[in-house]
């Protein structure tokens, strides 16, 4: 009897597992595509779809596996409670773990950029590669190089603030904001409306709380191999570019040969050419 008893209750175990596996919520939606051996995780920036790395997945999901990932509350994306930097990082952490996926290439745009350097600084172990398309690994310190951030910091007020404003004073707001992350004309209206999609708690919350984050002695942890692509205008930075990225011994700086943030689109060759070296060596 005992030996049923202990039977039923290891199929319970593995019924239980199997169903948090399936209804564990994330705080981001995600795309698989390709079949590839080698997994691809592309996490856009701030505001931003999973849309942003079309052109790229159809580059490389022949020959890898992609995960596409859109975090909650932006473009369109059903937001959470009390979304943070370091929850998001985490969350990633746990999908890849769950999912069982060995040793993934990270690639970043922005503040997806932050959460690579993040992920492969926390779990040295976990990630196999990481992309890191014109992040820093302290925004603020890019303007101020005594930045510290705060260890509580109160986000409120940069959240009354996003949320205060209406629709058409957010969307033109975000109409000038663009042009000056963004050379291609073609791409500016999508661009500009995954920030209109997004939730404006989130928006605001986020903003405040990347602005406050800073990589810059986490990055000393990193082990496996790190490609930072960065816009063209920052070669003029490039002593703060190395001061900044000072502790991380495995990166390979490129600089891009024109455009702005959105490298993947203002400069498309010159990326691709960049990615598909790194990849594939």
């Amino acid at each position: 009897m005992k030996k049923y008893i202990l039977i039923i209750a290891l199929l319970f175990s593995v019924l239980c597992f199997n169903v948090f596996a399936q209804t564990k919520s994330y705080p981001f939606e995600v795309s698989k595509t390709g079949k590839g051996k080698q997994s691809i995780l592309f996490i856009p920036g701030f505001a931003s779809s999973g849309e942003v790395w079309n052109e790229t997945k159809t580059a490389f999901e022949k020959d890898f596996t992609c995960y596409t990932f859109t975090m909650a509350g932006f473009a369109g994306v059903k937001p959470q409670l009390n979304p943070s930097f370091e929850n998001w990082k985490t969350e990633i952490a746990n999908y890849i773990q769950n999912n069982k996926i060995e040793k993934p290439i990270i690639i970043g745009h922005s503040m997806g950029g932050g959460l690579a350097l993040a992920l492969a600084a926390d779990y040295p172990e976990l990630i196999g590669k990481i992309v890191v398309v014109d992040a820093l690994p302290c925004l603020a310190a890019l303007s101020d190089s005594s930045f510290k951030s705060k260890e509580n910091n109160n986000c409120s007020s940069t959240v009354n603030q996003m949320t205060a404003m209406n629709e058409t004073r957010f969307y033109e707001m975000q109409k000038q904001t663009m042009p000056r992350l963004l050379q291609d004309a073609t791409k500016l209206e999508l661009v500009v409306g995954w920030s209109v999609k997004s939730d404006r708690t989130t928006f605001g919350q986020m903003y405040c709380d990347f602005y406050n984050t800073d990589l810059r002695n986490r990055i000393a942890q990193i082990k496996c191999p790190s490609l930072i692509l960065l816009e063209s205008y920052f070669i003029n930075l490039k002593p703060i570019i190395d001061e900044q990225y000072k502790n991380l011994k495995t990166a390979d700086f490129k600089y891009a040969n024109k455009g702005l943030h959105f490298i993947m689109y203002d400069d498309t060759a010159w990326y691709l050419e960049q990615l598909n070296h790194f990849l594939k060596s």
